[in-house]
């Protein structure tokens, strides 16, 4: 079967995946966290301190967003989602 959608169990696993999805979501939900706290937990899985991020910005501007002092804005955030391979909404 594979990527062939004109299979005839095509649209029974397309389904059984919505079904999927909507149990997860119902029964283990995704907790909601913020970009800094993405951001952290990034930085920490890849050994990064805060002078590794220079499309944030100096070390002063990147230790103010990690506080909470400052929001990213959108160059910011289109920068870590290319650097981090992530889509931008993971940074909004």
């Amino acid at each position: 079967m594979g990527e062939d959608e004109s299979h005839p169990l095509a649209s029974l696993v397309d389904i059984m995946g919505d079904w999927i999805e909507a149990y997860d979501e119902e029964h283990h939900p995704m907790p909601a966290v913020s970009a800094v706290e993405v951001l952290r937990s990034l930085m920490r899985e890849h050994g990064l301190t805060q002078s590794d991020l220079p499309g944030v910005g100096a070390q002063s501007v990147v230790s103010e967003v990690l506080s909470g002092k400052r929001q990213l804005n959108l160059r910011q955030i289109r920068w870590l989602a290319e650097r981090f391979k992530l889509s931008m909404e993971t940074f909004a």
